[in-house]
């Protein structure tokens, strides 16, 4: 039983964060393209700032209102999003009211998105995860995953809340410092299969 609910517990969490290190080896040999309503390019003090953004490579695509970047070198370059910040990959999603986005070796290094709360979700064939919290930190050199601020996971039937969750992709362990609430739902009863009729005799 302790161990259904601690692998039911890992797959909740799971946000994407193993996928993504996955594609990392493929992604950054694609082209990252930058679309914008339109854009401010301050070369003096080396700062960019687009409005309506997009952002797409491979499967990756983010969008924002307003962007403001350090540099376009995606080899090493800071990023700040803000309104309805949407970050989309393979098989997920985030969404949040700002984000923090450092691109690093041509592709996503890091991200911090914030929100009230910040959301993620991702599907792995019928099964929905999905998450929340004041602030979602994924860091793919650490391979950690963290939720922080009322933190909530659910896989569809189980669910986690604390205070904050850290997922790591490396030794597939969830830890909270503090303490957590584990919610299991019970397994809705399979249908009873119908009575074959009686042939008469």
């Amino acid at each position: 039983m302790a161990c259904s609910i601690r692998r039911s517990a890992i797959a909740a969490v799971l946000f994407g964060a193993a996928a993504c290190a996955a594609m990392a080896q493929d992604r950054n040999t694609l082209p990252i393209t930058v679309e914008a309503r339109s854009s401010d390019f301050d070369y003096k003090n080396s700062v960019l700032v687009f409005n309506d953004v997009t952002i797409v490579q491979g499967a990756v695509r983010i969008t924002a209102q307003r962007a403001r970047a350090s540099g376009l070198d995606f080899d090493d370059s800071g990023w700040e999003f803000s309104g309805s910040v949407r970050i989309k990959l393979a098989d997920g999603a985030l969404a949040s009211d700002t984000a923090r986005v450092r691109f690093a070796k041509g592709e996503i290094q890091s991200a911090t998105v914030t929100g009230t709360p910040a959301t993620f979700e991702q599907r792995r064939e019928a099964q929905l995860s999905q998450g929340r919290g004041n602030r979602i930190d994924y860091d793919l050199d650490r391979g950690t995953v963290e939720l922080a601020g009322d933190a909530w996971i659910s896989d569809g039937r189980n669910e986690i809340t604390g205070a904050t969750l850290v997922y790591s992709t490396g030794t597939q362990r969830v830890i909270s410092r503090e303490q957590v609430v584990i919610t299991i739902k019970p397994r809705e009863p399979e249908p009873t299969p119908a009575a074959a009729p009686k042939t008469p005799e």
